[in-house]
């Protein structure tokens, strides 16, 4: 029989900090799903967290991606949601491939780019967008908040799209999407209104988080779809346990590569770890934004502000919002911005996970010679995942089975793989009317004062 799992804040041991009064209760999966944030500023935690066997795990080889995503939810939500219900949530969610593709030996690119907004965001924001819907209290009128680096926003947009009962808002910074992101986010329409805020992510990021905790904003059903809300994170630790069973043998372990911004990506494989996985190693490699391996190098927490403008812009995140779950899970304690109210186990942290920065020349040089080599076209955030992958291995050695993700499809960075590599990759299905779209974002400055009138001036309570 499986165990009813419940969600504490990471905020819930703090005490005597100035502005937060912590959050000692439990939640359900609903309630932390429909409040994204706790009420104290930390983010929900599942307890316990629920066990797979091996053998489970093992029976997957060879069946769909669905079958592995039944497996995962089932341990999360089966004293919440029926399972009738969950499978017709899971089907919808993902109808489009998951290709693991061999570059040498035994090391793989999981392509997580087939999905509707051809990112990675696609496998949470799509069953996000269901549960959801299932979850929310008829007659009420949910307010989803969403700041986006890149790809976030039109994969959570898209999801939600035409979605009863729910408003979507996605704050981007102005200078720091491609072009092609930009016409993602802006034409999306209907119940979803892009907001272009001149700043940095970071700033779109403290925008929503203060918006969730501003008492004027108190009578609107606010939520997040950001990876502050678990329900981002459940759906991400599915394709860590699908691509196991179908690339591992006889139980052996493996290292994954994950390129790591707000690092909910990275968290979904700790999960999986922890949920009884074989993973060896996770890496986690960073593009320039380089606060969390020096944190694993020196053991000194510090948060970059403002965070620094790369190649791969989704990863642009100077204090990623999932660190204090990396800290709660290892024993620390980190808040919002930044502050280390304890540390983590940074020795078992480093055991488990090695973190590297890699430049903007090196994420060039690797989508250079990964496809004279191999005939693979990587994008700069999948760039960065398989350097990251290829430094892990020459440091501690050859191991048997990698698999390193591509997070978004290389067709939305045109510009940049048009300098590297002289060619112009193939638009997928689901960007071919892209140019044809029309539709214009909504301008606000960095400050919080303008976003909270525009909120105020257009968020429903009522459906």
């Amino acid at each position: 029989m499986s165990q009813r799992v419940t969600y504490y804040s990471t905020n819930r041991n703090l005490i005597n900090v100035a502005g937060i009064c912590p959050f000692k209760g439990y939640v359900s999966f609903k309630e932390a799903l429909l409040q994204g944030q706790a009420p104290d500023e930390g983010l929900f935690m599942p307890e316990p967290i629920p066990r797979l066997s091996l053998r489970d795990i093992k029976a997957l080889k060879g069946k769909s991606y669905t079958h592995a995503a039944m497996l995962v939810a089932k341990s999360f939500l089966a004293e919440e949601i029926s399972e009738i219900y969950l499978k017709k949530i899971i089907d919808d969610s993902y109808d489009y491939p998951i290709p693991l593709e061999r570059v040498v030996d035994r090391k793989y690119i999981m392509r997580l780019d087939q999905g509707p907004t051809a990112s990675f965001k696609d496998f949470a924001a799509r069953m996000m967008a269901r549960l959801m819907s299932h979850f929310r209290d008829k007659g009420t009128r949910l307010n989803v908040l969403v700041a986006t680096s890149g790809d976030t926003g039109s994969a959570v947009g898209e999801a939600f799209k035409g979605i009863e009962g729910i408003d979507v808002y996605i704050l981007y910074p102005r200078s720091e999407v491609t072009g092609r992101q930009k016409k993602q986010l802006d034409t999306i329409g209907q119940n979803v209104q892009a907001i272009s805020v001149d700043g940095k992510f970071d700033d779109c990021q403290n925008l929503v988080k203060q918006a969730f905790s501003a008492p004027e904003l108190s009578r609107f059903n606010l939520t997040s779809a950001n990876s502050i809300n678990f329900g981002r994170i459940l759906p991400q630790i599915i394709y860590y346990v699908y691509a196991y069973a179908q690339l591992a043998q006889d139980g052996e372990e493996i290292v994954f590569s994950v390129p790591s911004g707000n690092f909910g990506d990275a968290l979904g494989c700790e999960y999986a770890r922890r949920m009884g996985l074989p993973v060896k190693k996770l890496v986690m490699p960073t593009n320039e934004n380089d606060e969390f391996p020096q944190f694993l190098e020196t053991g000194i927490y510090q948060k970059i502000s403002p965070s620094r403008a790369c190649l791969s812009n989704a990863m642009n995140v100077g204090h990623p919002s999932n660190l204090a779950r990396f800290f709660d899970l290892y024993g620390g304690t980190v808040d919002r911005v930044g502050t280390v109210h304890k540390l983590p186990d940074i020795e078992d942290m480093r055991r488990r996970i090695f973190a590297v920065s890699i430049s903007d020349s090196l994420t060039r040089e690797t989508i250079r010679k990964t496809y004279e080599l191999y005939r693979i076209i990587l994008e700069p955030h999948g760039a960065v995942g398989w350097k990251g992958l290829e430094l892990y291995l020459e440091r501690f050695g050859d191991f048997p089975l990698c698999v390193s993700l591509e997070t978004a499809h290389p067709a939305k960075f045109p510009n940049e793989i048009g300098q590297i590599l002289k060619i112009t990759p193939e638009l997928p299905p689901s960007m071919r009317d892209l140019d044809q779209r029309t539709g214009e974002p909504h301008f606000l400055p960095r400050g919080f004062a303008a976003f909270l009138e525009y909120l105020q001036s257009n968020l429903k309570e009522e459906d």
